[in-house]
């Protein structure tokens, strides 16, 4: 039978942790309100610019000569990966979901003789990504997301990975994120930023009267050498401030479990005490009686 000293420390110890979880459901709760306007207000831009962009490219007659962002190396054998994940955990299956699909698209490209390199926004991509992929990951960048996303990182992030791009240290550069959906809900997604994906055949074969005529001016060059770095920024702030609110709607789900689970362990752990301290006051009760019987 349990120790009731042991059953009060257990309790004590249950309702402590139940205060923490309380305490960091309702902060992420309040983190997730700012996170999932920030999200929603930003899909409709990232959305028209690359709906634009994409028409404009298909408007192109030829890529000869077309920016390298959108062009490409003209090669495909190295590829890089950007994981975007939390620094920290305590978020349910948030970044174990991330590293999961990374994981398969790292090993599907290296079953495809391509080489890998693998760019770790936040701490928990790279912790569940180095003891297998080790050698592949050449950076981390921990703390962008901590109190927020600004636009300022994810164009410093665009803008390397730019100059990466230029310098031939990769062909093609995908980025995989949590898309927000729901506070209970995370859809992973791979989304390729470099080259800039052309849009698919039935988006283009729209009727004649429906598709945009283009008047470029000063030249096509000049204005995607514009709006291509652009772009690159904007799918980078997309997919870091999508990730941001995942995060902390992935939290506050786990933290309301947690919770939950640690008021049902006290309720249980409670009535065991009950029991334990009644089965032992009935014990000296009889042992008081048999002694006095014996008198």
């Amino acid at each position: 039978m349990a120790n009731l000293k042991v059953l009060r420390v257990r309790i004590t110890s249950v309702k402590s942790t139940q205060k923490i979880t309380s305490a960091m459901k309702m902060v992420a709760a309040s983190k997730l309100r700012r996170a999932q306007a920030a999200a929603e207000e930003a899909r409709p831009y990232a959305e028209r610019m690359e709906r634009m962009l994409g028409a404009l490219t298909a408007s192109l007659p030829t890529l000869e000569g077309a920016p390298r962002l959108l062009a490409g190396s003209g090669s495909d054998d190295t590829h890089l990966i950007v994981v975007v994940t939390a620094d920290r955990g305590l978020c349910g299956g948030f970044n174990g979901n991330i590293v999961r699909e990374c994981r398969q698209l790292i090993n599907g490209l290296v079953a495809e003789g391509k080489t890998v390199k693998v760019l770790c926004v936040g701490r928990k991509g790279r912790d569940g990504l180095k003891r297998e992929f080790g050698e592949q990951i050449i950076d981390t960048h921990e703390n962008l997301m901590r109190s927020g996303v600004d636009y300022a990182d994810a164009r410093a992030i665009a803008e390397n990975l730019g100059t990466m791009f230029d310098d031939g240290e990769f062909d093609v550069c995908t980025v995989v994120f949590n898309r927000f959906k729901s506070v209970i809900s995370q859809e992973v997604t791979p989304r390729r930023v470099i080259p800039f994906p052309m849009p698919a055949e039935e988006e283009t074969d729209a009727p004649d009267d429906l598709k945009a005529l283009y008047i470029l001016e000063p030249t096509d060059d000049e204005i995607l050498n514009e709006l291509l770095p652009r772009n690159l920024s904007v799918q980078i702030y997309r997919a870091l401030i999508e990730s941001y609110a995942s995060e902390q709607g992935a939290r506050m789900t786990a933290m309301d479990n947690a919770t939950r689970n640690a008021g049902d362990m006290i309720d249980s752990l409670t009535l065991t005490y009950n029991r334990t301290r009644q089965a032992n006051i009935t014990r000296e009760l009889i042992e008081i009686i048999s002694g006095a019987e014996a008198l």
